[in-house]
């Protein structure tokens, strides 16, 4: 497919210069948005200069778009038909906001992409093992997912699936199940392979997924 897409890890580098140098592509032709925990889906035409949102879409050639993660969930979105692109952050708030669903919608209104034609990689996030939350942050999740398996009860705690309620989500905006590939690992599992705030307390890097139409 005329298509370029990765995830990086603590191993490779996250700012434009590495990916520069693992994607074979010039720094100025690539694109990472200004990230907010919003729902924000910004179509990238001519104009290049870094602008508040957390999902990017766009049908230019040789550039590659990305986003930024240390838990939250980096999705990639291939329209196989129309070659549209799209990168979404996910953390819980955007996910709660319906980020994901609103960037299918994005690349149907602005491109006319149909929902058969999308691949979605969901890539490395933190897991239900890990990931224990209030239960104020699962009824705002649930209200924006809908039913399904994203989230269990531990005692008092309830333990949310990031990366589960994305592909729910993409699920019910019509995505077909063969065409959705999921990361099974974790990143507070692996803090030698992944940066994990959750894991760190605190400051840490971030890895980063990137797409673009070759």
């Amino acid at each position: 497919m005329p298509v370029k897409a990765f995830f990086t890890t603590k191993a490779s580098s996250c700012d434009k210069a590495g990916v520069s140098k693992i994607a074979g592509i010039s720094a100025d032709n690539i694109y990472l948005p200004v990230q907010k925990h919003t729902d924000k889906v910004l179509t990238l035409d001519y104009d290049t200069e870094p602008k508040v949102a957390d999902a990017v879409i766009t049908d230019r050639k040789g550039i590659l778009i990305g986003v930024q993660t240390a838990d939250c969930v980096p999705v990639l979105l291939y329209d196989a038909k129309r070659h549209i692109v799209g990168a979404v952050h996910a953390g819980w708030r955007g996910t709660a906001a319906g980020i994901l669903g609103n960037t299918i919608q994005a690349m149907s209104d602005r491109f006319y992409s149909s929902p058969d034609d999308i691949l979605i990689a969901v890539g490395t996030a933190i897991r239900w093992c890990c990931y224990n939350v209030g239960y104020e942050v699962i009824e705002a999740v649930s209200k924006a997912t809908g039913e399904g398996e994203y989230f269990i009860k531990r005692g008092e705690k309830y333990c949310l699936d990031l990366p589960t309620a994305n592909k729910y989500q993409a699920l019910y905006s019509g995505v077909p199940a063969d065409n959705i590939w999921m990361s099974e690992e974790c990143t507070s599992c692996l803090p030698e392979k992944y940066y994990s705030y959750r894991y760190a307390k605190g400051v840490t890097g971030r890895q980063c997924g990137f797409i673009g139409i070759v």
